[in-house]
């Protein structure tokens, strides 16, 4: 019985691994800082299995994997499924139901958001830039010294430095999509002071 593993085809399939994770986050426009923060592996473990240094595992792949909200088996080269469709999984915020619709970290962000009465309006700012745009109900909308209401159909875009706050013009839930530029996922600042 031979010991040659040179013909192994888990090692060719394995030596491809690191230009497949690559190609991936760079197709995204995510910076290993970006796949660091959102895995929990360090930029240098990141860097030396993209590089085919360090041998990717199970515990590296997983999260990166999930980061990028694609199949394991996209990271280590099986055939494509070829389905596009995306299954989002809603995430209950402040009362609020969101539903992510893209899959990959950093870049432009897509969400399809529920929005019950919030009570009064509290507007913040992050940097960014976002639009909306109104699929169901009555949206208001407060962005510095404007308060505009929108009903279904209509959109607004806007710089998310400026002080803003929406939800719902009255007492039924608005349904909204939501755009923002990767910087706009940052944690919202309060603009005043609360007594």
């Amino acid at each position: 019985m031979s010991d040659d593993t040179a013909d192994d085809p888990t090692d060719e399939v394995l030596d491809k691994v690191g230009e497949r994770l690559r190609h991936i986050r760079t197709s995204r426009g995510a910076t290993l800082a970006d796949l660091a923060e959102a895995t929990g592996i360090s930029k240098s473990t990141l860097s030396r299995l993209e590089s085919g240094q360090r041998r990717p595992s199970l515990e590296l792949l997983l999260p990166i994997a999930r980061a990028h909200r694609v199949p394991l088996d996209e990271l280590v080269g099986a055939p494509p499924v070829g389905d596009p469709r995306i299954r989002p999984v809603p995430i209950r915020r402040n009362g609020m139901t969101v539903l992510p619709l893209t899959q990959q970290p950093g870049g432009l962000q897509a969400f399809k958001m529920i929005i019950p009465d919030r009570g009064e309006p509290d507007p913040r700012t992050h940097t960014g830039y976002e639009w909306l745009y109104v699929l169901s109900g009555r949206l208001r909308l407060i962005l510095a010294d404007h308060d505009v209401v929108l009903g279904p159909g209509e959109a607004a875009e806007f710089d998310t430095r400026l002080p803003h706050w929406f939800g719902p013009a009255g007492p039924e839930p608005v349904e909204i999509l939501s755009l923002f530029g990767k910087q706009g996922e940052q944690i919202h600042m309060r603009t005043g002071r609360r007594a």
